[in-house]
This record gives structure tokens, C-alpha cells and sequence, in this order.
């Protein structure tokens, strides 16, 4: 299997290449040169296999220059019962007759991108060993929250590597920051930027495309590469858990090998939602992909209209980690249904130098046929966490009742009973705030910080408080630096010396 950029035609590389690059020359997102589908028969054959096994499957389909013992030591590690507290991994619950709920936060940082992020850090040694890089690989990323504590739990002290982290100041929650600035390794920096996300990951963006830096940085020994979902490496191992969500189904007798399942993903960078479309397209039986997406609606406007754009107010959610105006991975999308990298680019060119474009009404009825689309604000938010407690006993995070509102929308305009996951993201003590005040009032959370919270959420519905989580405050804080985005670039030859 090779990989092209989704904004050129000159460049085949292999899988080790694409994920050692993270992003193309161009500019662009690795895409496979091919596509890549499986029989009924693979899936019948993966019914009563463990996570381990789907997750072998599927990424040697991908990663073809990966030797299948090499595999087997990179999921071994990623998936152990060290790194996740649930021995499915990736279990699905289910909430009543129609809704189940895929939980992708039983790791390390009670986060869905731990699912990916695991198992990148393995693969990347392996990437670089196979092409031959002799300098050390950095890896920038941006984060709205989550993904900054999971690469750099991943990463951590990996042989190689270093790895630093952009974050929004005032953008994540108070869990999430101390997670960040706490982390150990020897090999990690945390920045804040003063801004929100997209002003985050537009300079992550810009120090990847100057050149004259990374011949600058080469001279010194040093590539970069990337931990974000721009990344085909952070991608494909996310594509696993919607085959594996809808395997366990046939496996416990919820639904029939061939039955269409709908998935409710809750997303801003368009990363998790995509894998779904991936696995969609290599045949898995998916009905609808049901985009949920908060006060930052920018995603739910493009797939009603085909018009994106960005030149909009920023809102800061209850949702962070969703709080997006530049969706990434939406790049991946117009390349698999326009198979046009000219057209892509100009699209790109277009966002980058206005804010917005328009998809032909080709495209737009296609992606359509696959997506639906609505938001939810705070307050519908809010309202969902405590209806769901309080009618299934199930406690959802706010990422996740985003989904699940929007579900309900749909199922109101549609109609359609067709059996759906929704897709968690995040453990509900890692927004443990927003959660309390919706179960027990505004009251409950007077006074109180996040790790104060952490108790009040455990008493309150007899739930664990994860491991990663637990004296959270009690650890040094060890990242402490603060820039502008316009410093960033400045920041990265700081720390690298």
C-alpha cells in the first residue's frame, strides 16, 4: 500500500514514510493511493476475536511495510492491561433497545485519543528505522485539550523522539491543563498559546510548511512530524473500534452480520468522524455517520450547505476539546469523493486566504448521502447528561451528550430506527464540572475545584475515579511557559537549542 497527498500528483510513499512525514511536502493530508475493502467473510472471521486480533487485521491492511510480528508487539503494547482498565478495550454499552454507547476512554488519559496515541509512539520508531532517518524526529502538535496528554503520554521518553505540545491558554479544562503541565519525560515541553485552538494548530501548521526552518533544524539533526490527526498514522488505528463496535453487536446477538448500523460521532477536527467513513468505505455495514458538533457549528453548516466557513464567532464550550473552526481531516474527505488533487488544493487555497469555500452540488450531495448533521449548545448539553442519568443511570461526559442531543434530532427529522452507537470520547470525570453542576445543580460545584469534583462526581453515582486522574493536583507543575502564536515558531528553536 502507498500513500499520495491530497493536493498533488508526484509523490507516492509508503505507509512507513507517510506516518515518519506526518504531512506531505505540499502541504496536503496521506491519503492511500488505493482503496482498501474487506469481505463479509473478514468480518465473520473477526465475530469472536479479541481487540488485539480486529486491530491486526485491519492495520495490516494499511501498514503494508510493517511485518505482521511487528504488529502484533505494537498493539500487544498499545492495548495491555497496564495502559487500559477494561479488558474489551473498546466496550460497548448498551443503553437501551436502539442506542448504544462505544466508551473509547479506558486509558491513560481517559480520552478517546489514547486509542490512537498508544499505539503511534510504537509505530513511529519502527517508521523511522525502516526509511532509514538518522535525525531526531520532533513532533508538534496542537491540541484542543485531549490530544496534548495523550502524545505525551505516549511519547514520553520514546528513543528518538521529542515531542512539544501547543495548547489554548484559556481553551481547555482545569483537568485537562494539569495533565499537561504536570507530564514527566525527558524528551516532552508543554506550551500555552494565547489564543484558542485554530490559532494553535494554524502555527503548528505554518512551522511545518517553512522550509528554510527545517533545513535550518535538519542541519541540526532534527525532522518533524506529528502527533495530531493530520498524521495517517494517528488516523488508521481509529478506524479498528468502528469494526470492533459493530462486531461485538453480531457477537452478542444485538444485530445480524450485513445489518446497517448508524454511529453518532461527536467531533471538531473531523479526525474521529472520518475513520468511521473510512471503515464505511472498505465495506463495513454503516447507515448514517451522524456529525454532532457544539456552539462551533461550522462542520453541521458545511454538510447542509457544502459552503465552510470559518469567519464566525469563536465560542468557548462546555465541550472544549471540541471548540474547532478549522476542521483538518475534512481535507481527506474531498479527496476520496472528488479524487481531485487540483481541486482540493484550490479549496485549501481558498480557506487559508478567506475563510471559507464552496463545494461543487456534486460533492455535496455526497457527502450528504453519508452525513447528517446538527449541534447542540450548552444548556441542550446540560439537559442530556441529566435526562440520561437520570432515566438509564448512565453518567456521559459533555463531548458525549453532544452526540446523543444530536442523535435525538435526527431521529426526530428522520425517523430512522436503524440501531445506533454513539461514540464516547471522554470519561465524565474529565469534565467533571460541567457534569456535576447538570446531575446535582449549580450548588454542588460553589467552591469547589475540578479534583474537588473528582469526589463529588465517585460519591455521587458510585463511579471509580480514574487511576490517570486520581491526585492529579498534588503533582509539580513542570511546564510553564506561556507565547503568542506569533512566538511559536521562536518557542520550538528555543527548545530545541
Amino acid at each position: 500500500m502507498l500513500y499520495r497527498s491530497t493536493r498533488g500528483e508526484d509523490l507516492s510513499v509508503s505507509s512507513s514514510e507517510a506516518i515518519k512525514m506526518g504531512l506531505a511536502p505540499d502541504g496536503g493530508l496521506f491519503v492511500p493511493a488505493s482503496p482498501v475493502t474487506v469481505s463479509s467473510d473478514f468480518l465473520a472471521g473477526l465475530v469472536k476475536a479479541s481487540y488485539h486480533h480486529r486491530a491486526r487485521a485491519i492495520l495490516e491492511l494499511f501498514l503494508t511495510d510493517f511485518t505482521p510480528e511487528e504488529l502484533d508487539g505494537c498493539v500487544a503494547g498499545a492495548y495491555s492491561s497496564e495502559k487500559f482498565n477494561h479488558p474489551d478495550i473498546a466496550p460497548v454499552v448498551m443503553l437501551n433497545n436502539r442506542e448504544y454507547i462505544l466508551e473509547l476512554w479506558h486509558g491513560p488519559t481517559c480520552a478517546f485519543k489514547d486509542m490512537a496515541l498508544q499505539i503511534l509512539p510504537r509505530l513511529m520508531p519502527l517508521a523511522a528505522t525502516k526509511t532509514g532517518e538518522q535525525d531526531e524526529i520532533v513532533i508538534l502538535v496542537a491540541t484542543s485539550g485531549d490530544t496534548g496528554k495523550a502524545a505525551l503520554e505516549g511519547f514520553m521518553d520514546v528513543p528518538g523522539t521529542r515531542i512539544i505540545v501547543f495548547y489554548p491558554e484559556e481553551g481547555v479544562s482545569q483537568v485537562q491543563k494539569t495533565q499537561m503541565v504536570t507530564q514527566e519525560g525527558r524528551n516532552v515541553s508543554v506550551v500555552a498559546v494565547r489564543g484558542n485552538f485554530d490559532d494553535a494548530q494554524t502555527g503548528v501548521k505554518e512551522i511545518f510548511s517553512d522550509r528554510a526552518l527545517s533545513r535550518s533544524l535538519k542541519q541540526s539533526g532534527y525532522r518533524f512530524s506529528s502527533a495530531n490527526s493530520i498524521n495517517w498514522g494517528r488516523l488508521v488505528p481509529q478506524i479498528v473500534y468502528y469494526f470492533s463496535a459493530y462486531l461485538d453487536l453480531i457477537r452478542d446477538g444485538e444485530i445480524t452480520a450485513g445489518q446497517p448500523v448508524n454511529f453518532v460521532v461527536p467531533t471538531g477536527n473531523f479526525g474521529n468522524i472520518l475513520a468511521g467513513c473510512y471503515a464505511r468505505r472498505m465495506g463495513l455495514p454503516v447507515g448514517r455517520l451522524i456529525c454532532a458538533a457544539n456552539r462551533n457549528n461550522v462542520l453541521t453548516d458545511f454538510i447542509r450547505t457544502g459552503v465552510y466557513d470559518r469567519n464566525r464567532a469563536f465560542h468557548r464550550t462546555t465541550s472544549p476539546s471540541m471548540d474547532i473552526l478549522i476542521s483538518s481531516n475534512l481535507e481527506r474527505l474531498l479527496f476520496e469523493i472528488t479524487r481531485s488533487p487540483g481541486q482540493v488544493g484550490d479549496w485549501m487555497r481558498q480557506l487559508r486566504e478567506t475563510g471559507r469555500y464552496t463545494v461543487d452540488p456534486a460533492t455535496r450531495q455526497e457527502i450528504q448521502d453519508i452525513f447528517w448533521s446538527d449541534f447542540a449548545d450548552d444548556l441542550e448539553t446540560a439537559r442530556t447528561i441529566r435526562e440520561t442519568y437520570l432515566k438509564h443511570g448512565y453518567v456521559m461526559d459533555t463531548h458525549t451528550a453532544v452526540g446523543r442531543n444530536v442523535y435525538t434530532k435526527y431521529r426526530q427529522e428522520t425517523a430512522d430506527g436503524a440501531r445506533t452507537i454513539l461514540v464516547s470520547t471522554a470519561s465524565p470525570f474529565k469534565f467533571n464540572e460541567s457534569v456535576v453542576r447538570a446531575i446535582l445543580g449549580p450548588a454542588a460545584i460553589s467552591g469547589k475545584t475540578e479534583f474537588q469534583l473528582l469526589e463529588v462526581l465517585s460519591r455521587t453515582t458510585g463511579l471509580t475515579i480514574p487511576r490517570g486522574l486520581l491526585d492529579l493536583d498534588k503533582r509539580p507543575v513542570l511546564h510553564s511557559r506561556s507565547v503568542t502564536g506569533e512566538e511559536m515558531k521562536q518557542t520550538v528553536i528555543s527548545i530545541l537549542g
